[in-house]
């Protein structure tokens, strides 16, 4: 009897956060995927000339950059869908704290990217 007096609502919230939670797991481990492919890129596996030295576990450094791009391009997908999935939050939140101007901080907020964007490629220049 109890559960005809559930709306279809309150059925998918399980559903919901269970995908939550399974989207969250993948952003965590793509996250240290990156993380250890770059620091192998950065620490492990040698720059420059040299033939024979740039291979780590029989890939290629080159290899491992392309490995390292895919689930750099994976995390941002990930990381638009989370925010998708807790777009409400997300702005329930910024009302409370930002009042009137909470329109105003989610765009400054979305633009930022550009900023740090900018200042990256300016320190990669040196």
């Amino acid at each position: 009897m109890k559960e005809n007096l559930v709306s279809s609502e309150e059925k998918k919230k399980p559903q919901k956060n269970v995908f939550k939670f399974w989207i969250d797991s993948l952003l965590f481990v793509n996250v240290l995927s990156v993380t250890m492919v770059g620091v192998l890129l950065a620490f492990v596996i040698p720059s420059g000339r040299g033939y024979a030295a740039k291979y780590f576990l029989r890939l290629h450094r080159h290899e491992w950059a392309n490995i390292h791009l895919y689930l750099s391009i994976f995390l941002v997908f990930l990381l638009c869908f989370h925010v998708w999935m807790n777009l409400t939050w997300i702005v329930q939140s910024t009302r409370r704290y930002f009042g009137e101007r909470w329109k105003q901080f989610l765009g400054v907020l979305s633009g930022a990217w550009i900023v740090v964007i900018f200042i990256c490629w300016c320190f990669a220049m040196f």
